[in-house]
């Protein structure tokens, strides 16, 4: 009923395109619905509860439309619903804007449509629905990211979007119907493991899913498209899309090795590994970004590495009968994956917000916002505060669980693979230094300071719409840092699906997870203490006479704004020494002579080495190579038709050839 109502809500949208508040109204209204009918089974799952399963048969090729909810489903499709319904509302008001030069029903029908979509993935549970669900879900992202498609960077990182994603679904397809042979039809059911699955295919499955799967989720080497399909992206979709769609990827990869059962040593250290490199290369880039949706989207490529990572040690613990490294590793994992959801739905509803007041997203022309934009400024301060993973906030719940993780597989094992683990931690600890550098960095340039530009002079404060629903994913980000324990117990039912399902017994370890209320008690005296004196400290202000004065200018006359660190010259006071030299930016130093030199100019890029130095050259050699086929193209019809009875032929010869070989 409720993908029902959202998708009435997208088509109702699209008719009344031509009124902007009356598509406004039902696109925005139909998505919160939705969510909210939904939001009571999976509530209901979360507390223990398995609501029943809907099977409905299709045709002969389609097999049967399996929908449920368990509770590992129950744990994703959580922030799909939360996040999505107050991305709506914010939405309402950040496109309402675009009035004059956009019809408003097409983005509100893709918004529903990829909400709606993306809920399917999650309740699927038939091979063929999922991947007709995964591959509308990409597609209708594709719309939201090409909003602005009359501009060129929008074009381009629609067109990296759409390769990227189909390159992995061709993984998908391929992994798809490996396990098809073995089960015998591509209509299988996802809530259960195969009944046997020779070892050679079962890891020839797992790096197929963890290239598809990680394409969608931002592993590196496939990371490419996310930070340019975020920041082309409204504010609102770009939240959605870091806060809740990347982790569908991990949702896909965890059900696949639910699948294929008990897994291998060397797949959780595989995964461990291209988790802690996708963390490395994306904080080194988050670093130096002067866009702050890019910025905020290469932080989303780290913390998706965080729980690739935490996610390893959790399948190593399990490979080795590990109980307490493979519970704590599913437990930071998951708990990551709400943590993430509402700190980046928050950062990037507040980047959005910052655009929308000042007109600009490039933190060099920012500047003095904080007191310009009050209640933005709070939430984006609070949300970087737990994206560094800094206490009292909810970030450092889970990333103190992945760091404890890491110790007992150092603990519990030996020789090498003890060794790994604590090489592990000291990178997680220099990739928490990084993460804290960059929001520190982005807020004290684009919050503090003075203005600029003159746009952040006259920024001025979001609506009531948009700065509401930034207060209540503040207030969820606190709650999970007051209350750890009681968040976890919601996720223990998946963690106890993830362990048993794949080991075949319990593991689940609920001692590894104590630590949890002593945190919820330091997190709670963190916060009452900072709280009282910042009542204290408003208190003294108010009863103290106020006089402004000039910035004392170091013997300059007239100090301006230009004479305040950038944030270029902010990160390199600390990336060139913490960062390895190929992630470092590349500055344009002039060079000056003479006691009067002539005007210069100080330039600094930090591009991505992958898709500079691989990417883009393939894809240039490629499209040479292909421009050569150019004189198939006859742009005759007829000739299109020999095309197709040609490849006819070819098909069922090979049909043919196969059958008489058996």
């Amino acid at each position: 009923m409720a993908i029902g109502v959202q998708l009435a809500a997208g088509l109702g949208a699209m008719v009344v395109s031509k009124w902007p508040r009356a598509a406004t109204a039902i696109g925005a209204s139909g998505a919160v619905v939705a969510c909210a009918l939904v939001l009571g089974p999976t509530w209901r799952v979360l507390l223990g509860t398995i609501p029943d399963s809907l099977n409905i048969e299709w045709d002969a090729t389609h097999g049967t439309f399996r929908l449920g909810i368990d509770a590992l489903s129950a744990c994703f499709l959580l922030p799909l619903l939360v996040l999505p319904a107050l991305a709506a509302v914010y939405g309402g008001s950040y496109l309402f804007v675009y009035r004059q030069q956009k019809s408003l029903g097409p983005p509100w029908f893709f918004f529903n449509l990829f909400v709606a979509a993306m809920e399917l993935v999650v309740i699927a549970r038939s091979a063929m629905l999922f991947l007709m669900t995964w591959e509308v879900m990409s597609l209708a992202a594709y719309g939201l990211v090409t909003f602005e498609h009359e501009k060129t960077a929008v074009r381009r990182a629609g067109w990296i979007y759409l390769v990227a994603t189909h390159l992995g679904m061709a993984c998908l397809i391929a992994m798809f119907t490996l396990l098809g042979s073995q089960v015998g039809r591509l209509d299988f059911d996802l809530s259960f493991g195969l009944p046997s699955v020779a070892p050679g295919v079962a890891a020839a499955v797992f790096l197929l899913a963890v290239v598809g799967f990680g394409t969608k989720a931002g592993f590196v080497p496939f990371h490419v498209w996310l930070p340019e399909a975020h920041p082309a992206a409204p504010s609102h979709v770009s939240a959605l899309m870091s806060g809740v769609m990347i982790k569908l990827g991990i949702y896909g990869l965890l059900r696949i090795v639910i699948l294929l059962g008990e897994p291998a040593a060397w797949w959780g250290a595989a995964l461990g590994a291209v988790g802690l490199v996708t963390a490395a290369t994306g904080v080194s880039l988050a670093v130096q970004q002067r866009n702050l949706k890019r910025a905020l989207a290469y932080s989303s490529i780290e913390n998706i590495g965080l729980i690739a990572l935490s996610l390893g040690v959790g399948l190593w613990g399990m490979a080795n009968r590990l109980p307490a490294a493979a519970t704590l590793g599913m437990a930071a994992a998951l708990l990551h994956v709400w943590n993430h959801a509402l700190m980046k739905g928050l950062m990037f509803l507040a980047a959005g917000s910052v655009l929308h007041g000042s007109g600009s997203g490039d933190i060099e022309h920012l500047g003095g916002l904080m007191k310009r934009m009050p209640w933005t400024g709070r939430a984006m301060l609070l949300g970087a505060v737990g994206m560094a993973g800094l206490p009292p906030l909810n970030g450092f719940i889970s990333e103190y669980l992945m760091c404890i993780g890491l110790a007992e597989t150092a603990i519990g094992t030996a020789d090498s693979p003890s060794l790994a683990a604590l090489l592990a931690l000291g990178a997680l600890a220099w990739i928490g230094t990084l993460a804290a550098l960059v929001f520190v960095r982005l807020t004290g340039i684009a919050l503090l300071g003075s203005p600029r530009s003159d746009s952040a002079n006259q920024a001025h404060e979001s609506s009531a719409a948009m700065t509401g629903p930034m207060v209540v994913v503040a207030l969820l980000c606190l709650g999970v840092a007051v209350w750890p324990d009681r968040v976890m117990s919601l996720l223990s039912p998946a963690i106890g699906q993830l362990l048993g399902n794949i080991t075949g017994e319990a593991v689940f370890n609920v001692e590894a997870l104590s630590p949890l209320s002593s945190l919820a008690a330091i997190n709670v005296l963190m916060l009452a203490t900072i709280g009282v004196f910042a009542a204290g400290l408003m208190f003294l202000c108010r009863k103290s006479a106020r006089a402004k004065r000039a910035t004392w200018g170091c013997g300059y006359l007239r100090p301006s704004a230009r004479m305040q660190y950038t944030g270029s010259s902010f990160a390199m006071l600390a990336a060139d020494r913490l960062l390895p030299r190929p992630l470092q930016a590349r500055a344009k130093k002039p060079e000056l002579h003479g006691l009067f030199p002539e005007p210069a100019e100080f330039a600094s890029q930090c591009p991505d080495v992958i898709q500079e130095n691989v990417y883009d050259p393939l894809f240039h050699r490629g499209a040479d190579a292909f421009r050569r086929l150019r004189f198939l193209q006859q742009g005759s019809v007829r000739v299109y038709l020999v095309y197709i009875l040609l490849a006819v032929i070819a098909a069922l010869l090979w049909v043919q050839l196969r059958a008489g070989a058996t």
